[in-house]
């Protein structure tokens, strides 16, 4: 079985880093901060158990403090293998009502592991990013179903695979889809995944944006975000998608849109942020031009296939700490950063979104899970959207901690709103 994470490191050193990295966050995070105060105060979560499986860096740290902090046990895990900071994990084990599970560069045995190891402590509220917790008690833990009340969904991959659950008529208990909400869609999808991914990408190379082609596969918010930033830092930018109205969308902010087989031998960086398997495959390896980067900023690592390119190159090897170089047979070098993982999380040096994305994001995380526990009766099993009261909460504490006031309707407003007998 599993042990915590403060059992199977040497803690000391670890606790310390780990817990300047999470004070950083917290001073960044009103959000939260003023969650933090609510939850204490009202103990909203007192005799729940929130199972977790996310990214387990700082600000994912905050998150699971503070529902601790309203009365919870939490248990947490990685939702990717390479995305844990060991140090935050460490650090988050030591928070009183939190046991931390997760482990950088764990294999898909340790992973899966661990996560058996959250669901041990029969969570009765589930916070995932990518859906593999729910998958994992849907598949292998049905007789918890009937004590969960519900959970809260991150990610847009984690979202389709559950309304893919949920159109089988296999999800069994409510589930937010926090994703879709305008205070995480907008602002994480946006700027978090469009500077994070560039900002890793940047200092994993050593490499400048000004005057390079940039490959973006996909564009949806994620996809626009990377367009935009790489466009701002004097990138020409190339945008591939399967969808007309987004390729349309595309070309009318100004883009080069085409297939990926034109693309692939036109970019200098590839990044893909589909949600989808095989974006890249064999057919536009033999396209690319010496020295591309092939990076993923979707979710799983299926968007590049990487067996395909492993099985076509004469040698591979480390290029540099994060860069993996697979050499083809005429020399050609095509560098996987992240082995093909979340591109923003899982290089050595990656930091996640910023901290002031994240407090938007995971304040609607706290505010799900507040809402599935004190009204669970108003949901049944499927995915639910996230109340718009809830989603204008997170909002207003933002826009309070930042000092900026907004108007508000008269009630002739509201009453010329509302009416469908006012004409011209």
């Amino acid at each position: 079985m599993t042990a915590p994470i403060s059992e199977q490191l040497d803690t000391d050193e670890l606790l310390e880093s780990g817990q300047r990295k999470m004070e950083w966050a917290r001073q960044h995070m009103p959000i939260l901060d003023s969650l933090r105060e609510s939850f204490e105060q009202n103990q909203p979560f007192a005799g729940e158990r929130i199972g977790m499986a996310m990214h387990v860096e700082a600000k994912t740290a905050i998150l699971a403090e503070v529902l601790a902090v309203g009365g919870a046990e939490v248990a947490i895990t990685g939702c990717n293998p390479l995305s844990t900071h060991d140090d935050v994990s460490v650090a988050l084990d030591a928070v009183d009502g939190v046991t931390s599970y997760a482990k950088r560069g764990v294999d898909d045995e340790e992973y899966y592991e661990a996560m058996e190891a959250v669901i041990d402590h029969e969570p009765t509220v589930t916070v995932d990013d990518g859906g593999d917790l729910v998958f994992a008690i849907h598949e292998d833990y049905p007789e918890l179903i009937d004590t969960i009340v519900g959970g809260c969904e991150e990610t847009t991959t984690g979202v389709h695979r559950l309304r893919a659950m949920d159109d089988d008529d296999a999800l069994e208990y409510p589930m937010f889809a926090v994703n879709d909400t305008p205070m995480k869609r907008l602002f994480d999808n946006v700027h978090g995944t469009g500077e994070s991914s560039l900002a890793s990408i940047a200092m994993t190379t050593n490499l400048s944006w000004a005057g390079k082609t940039v490959v973006v596969a996909g564009y949806g918010d994620c996809g626009k975000g990377v367009a935009k930033k790489a466009s701002g830092q004097n990138a020409d930018v190339i945008v591939t998608e399967v969808e007309p109205r987004r390729a349309l969308e595309a070309h009318m902010e100004g883009y080069d849109v085409m297939p990926m087989a034109d693309a692939a031998s036109e970019g200098d960086v590839f990044i893909t942020t589909t949600g989808n398997r095989d974006v890249i495959v064999e057919d536009h390896f033999e396209a690319m031009s010496d020295g591309v980067l092939l990076a993923n900023a979707g979710h799983f690592d299926v968007e590049v296939d990487l067996e395909a390119l492993e099985a076509n190159a004469v040698d591979t090897y480390e290029a540099r700490d994060g860069v993996q170089a697979y050499e083809m047979a005429d020399g050609r070098r095509l560098n996987v950063l992240a082995e093909g993982r979340l591109v923003n999380l899982a290089t050595p040096v990656s930091m996640g979104h910023p901290v002031e994305v994240m407090d938007q994001s995971f304040g609607v995380q706290a505010v799900c899970a507040r809402e599935i526990v004190q009204n669970s009766d108003e949901y049944g099993a499927g995915v639910h959207e996230v109340p718009d009261e809830l989603d204008r909460e997170v909002a207003e504490i933002k826009l309070e901690a930042e000092g900026i006031e907004t108007d508000s309707l008269s009630d002739t407003q509201e009453e010329y709103m509302d009416s469908w007998q006012h004409g011209t």
